[in-house]
């Protein structure tokens, strides 16, 4: 993982942390890294995003969003995440 696509996942915790999610950037010990997306209104909510290269992916393995894009990927995410009723 490179610099770039780290910073990138920074810029999309920043972005789902003004949405009012729990997100942080996990490194996993090869050395990957994705970040962990929390609903705290509904903890069983959760998703894992990674970024590579001009993208950001969905855990799923299908592409979310473009990485300079970060606000607009939060926004996918959060509608994603969203409990009935939000």
């Amino acid at each position: 993982m490179g610099e770039d696509d780290f910073r990138r996942l920074e810029h999309l915790v920043s972005e789902l942390d003004a949405r009012g999610l729990i997100a942080r950037v996990v490194r996993t010990p090869a050395g990957r890294a994705y970040v962990r997306v929390i609903n705290p209104e509904a903890t069983s909510l959760t998703e894992n995003v990674v970024c590579q290269a001009t993208d950001y992916w969905w855990s799923w393995g299908e592409r979310m969003h473009r990485a300079d894009d970060p606000a607009g990927a939060a926004t996918k995410v959060a509608r994603v995440l969203a409990a009935v009723g939000e």
